[in-house]
């Protein structure tokens, strides 16, 4: 069934993320008193008594500053509360009504939503009065006294969202459909913004050539040829040994996050620098965690050569062997080129990544290897491969029963030997292969 939205909007450092993390129950949105540290607007699901709905986190809106980000920022804040059932307006009770406050609270009495006025940082009960009156002039009638970091009077306003969601018409019940989960990789200022925008159609993340951009992973959900997929544009990574702020390393760690939640991960190389260390830590870590690749070269419009895009497949397919089941595809997120064939990428991998081989075909190909006769020996120990069959898929995973397990375990050699030949046969392209061995005499 479809959420009910509820998006939180106010000026920037108003407590906006620690009250979605009280209200979501997890430390999902980023909290730092630096400003500005969330710019797009982010989804997390909620429930209040059994009620469910979606919470957006919006970055902090400044009326009339106009930096290299402020615009975007303020643009996503208002999307995502023209986007929304119920708003709630956080402002700071310890500053009290700002200038700020004052433009924002006159856009949202415009937008014909329920508002609810709150009052964050009130820590002390028994001075929350003397501390609201000031915002009734507002204009958005009584404000609710809160303080999200200890949870005093968020309940109450919960109770009141509950109360505005349930006057909405009810929401038709839909069938459960497959949707995948497509998280887009990439070190800092790769283009992935660029390219999250270009797939979606509209200007979903705050885009700039100004590195890490981005710091919470952005979910949007998109339909394309019938077919629905989850868009998540993640903060660059970098290597942890080069995080050298709180901030920084939370969006690291809210990617991770994305990329463990991800059917198909997109990673984006920028064509014009060249594969970097960067490059092949990010694709490590997609493998790792078991995700379906695709390897997307951005940038091809100011590439100087076809030959330096060929050059460049090479040194990916010498240097990232451990990810060389991930198809390489050159596009322009920024003119489109090539884009279209990301999604026939993205479907043919996430179709190896959940698919399921009979148990009859696989005993046939295990046939054909142990008629090729290549095996392993250590000392008068010959391996001897008896039965195999898949155990699980998204990643595929494959059993095979032997008498010497430990044999096969030490030799990565022969299991590279098995998964070529079974890729060989089996069209598993776009997805890692997880192989067991466990001992049958």
């Amino acid at each position: 069934m479809a959420l009910p939205v509820v998006a939180i909007v106010g000026r920037p450092n108003v407590g906006k993320s620690t009250l979605v993390n009280r209200i979501a129950r997890k430390n999902e949105a980023i909290v730092h008193e630096m400003r500005g540290v969330t710019r797009d607007r982010s989804y997390h699901e909620a429930d209040w008594n059994g009620v469910h709905f979606m919470l957006i986190d919006t970055g902090g809106i400044e009326m009339g500053d106009e930096d290299a980000f402020q615009k975007s920022i303020r643009e996503q804040a208002f999307a995502g509360a023209n986007e929304a059932d119920v708003v709630i307006f956080l402002v700071d009770g310890r500053t009290g009504a700002t200038p700020d406050d004052i433009e924002v609270a006159r856009v949202l009495r415009k937008s014909g939503k329920p508002v609810l006025l709150t009052v964050n940082k009130l820590d002390n009960p028994d001075k929350e009065d003397e501390a609201l009156w000031e915002f009734y002039s507002l204009g958005l009638g009584d404000p609710r006294p809160i303080s999200a970091s200890h949870g005093h009077g968020t309940g109450d306003l919960l109770d009141e969202v509950v109360e505005e969601l349930a006057k909405l018409p009810a929401h038709e019940e839909v069938e459960e459909e497959e949707i995948i989960n497509v998280a887009i990789i990439g070190r800092p200022n790769a283009g992935k913004s660029s390219l999250t925008n270009r797939l979606i159609g509209v200007d979903r993340s705050i885009v700039s050539d100004v590195a890490g951009t981005t710091r919470d992973a952005i979910d949007t959900m998109v339909e394309h040829d019938g077919k629905k997929y989850k868009i998540v544009d993640t903060a660059g990574l970098r290597a942890k040994s080069k995080i050298d702020q709180d901030v920084e390393y939370y969006s690291f760690v809210r990617a991770m996050r994305a990329i463990d939640r991800a059917d198909v991960c997109l990673l984006v190389i920028d064509a014009t620098l060249g594969l970097t260390d960067q490059d092949q830590k990010v694709a490590g870590y997609a493998q790792e965690r078991g995700c379906a690749m695709v390897i997307l070269l951005n940038k091809r419009d100011i590439v100087e050569s076809g030959e330096q895009l060929e050059d460049l497949r090479d040194r990916i397919h010498d240097r990232m062997m451990y990810v060389g089941y991930a198809p390489v595809i050159s596009i322009s997120a920024l003119t489109g080129k090539g884009v279209l064939r990301i999604w026939d990428a993205i479907d043919k991998a996430y179709d190896a990544f959940s698919r399921q081989v009979s148990t009859s075909k696989l005993n046939a190909w295990l046939e054909g290897v142990r008629e090729f006769g290549h095996t392993v020996r250590k000392g008068k120990a010959v391996l001897k491969l008896k039965y195999m069959t898949q155990t699980h898929i998204c990643p595929p995973e494959f059993t095979l029963f032997c008498n010497q397990p430990d044999l096969v375990r030490e030799n990565d050699n022969y299991q590279r030997f098995l998964e070529n030949r079974f890729r060989d046969t089996f069209d598993f392209e776009g997805t890692p292969i997880r192989w067991k061995f466990k001992k049958k005499d």
